[in-house]
């Protein structure tokens, strides 16, 4: 088996005005490209057989710059890019501050809204519903490349790829609350022909991002 790399997105211009950005498209900061510049070199000693990242243009602009670093052109490798790897739709709460929002509902309430397996917000989806799109399209198009031996970095978002780690990790909705995505990270994984957790290893750039 291939190894699997998942990594976030870094800055983007919302992250950086403390919005909740979901599924609007918003680029990346100059901190994020640099950022992301920085990632790619985290994994120099990994050769990348394949590249996945969601529509939303700063996790496409993270991949280019980490591909940029690691000296790769992108039709040097299969790369592609799908909406089941975007991020959580926020619905009604879209482009509002999320520490303006806290203060209003309550941190308790706000945890359970960012943290949470199903908690719904209006007009938008739950981590749940970002579960049921982001998992199938893992099995049906990610793990067929691992089981080939290719090492593949998926570059997406916060809550899809804390989705796919609960699957691959084999851990319980409930504990969703307990997984985070940081910034600037990127999980390595050695994995079963069934796509699950063997060995997994964190590299991490240092990462100030006000989200």
């Amino acid at each position: 088996m291939g190894k699997l790399l998942l990594a976030r997105h870094h800055e983007s211009e919302w992250n950086k005005k403390g919005l909740w950005t979901g599924s609007r498209d918003v680029h990346l900061t100059q901190y994020g490209f640099d950022k992301s510049a920085e990632m790619g070199k985290l994994i120099e000693d990994i050769p990348l057989g394949a590249a996945f990242a969601s529509i939303q243009v700063r996790s496409i602009e993270t991949l280019a710059c980490m591909l940029e670093a690691l000296n790769i052109n992108v039709e040097s490798i299969p790369v592609e890019y799908n909406k089941a790897l975007d991020e959580r739709n926020y619905g009604d709460y879209t482009g509002k501050n999320k520490w303006e929002m806290e203060k209003l509902i309550g941190t308790e309430a706000f945890d359970h809204i960012r943290r949470d397996w199903d908690c719904p917000v209006p007009n938008g989806e739950t981590l749940k519903m970002v579960y049921e799109r982001a998992v199938p399209y893992y099995q049906e198009k990610i793990v067929p490349l691992l089981k080939e031996g290719k090492n593949v970095l998926v570059v997406s978002h916060g809550n899809a790829l804390r989705a796919l780690m609960l699957h691959i990790e084999s851990m319980p909705h409930e504990d969703a609350a307990k997984l985070e995505m940081l910034f600037g990270g990127i999980v390595i994984y050695d994995l079963t022909e069934e796509g699950h957790m063997v060995h997994k290893e964190v590299r991490q750039v240092h990462s100030e991002v006000n989200a």
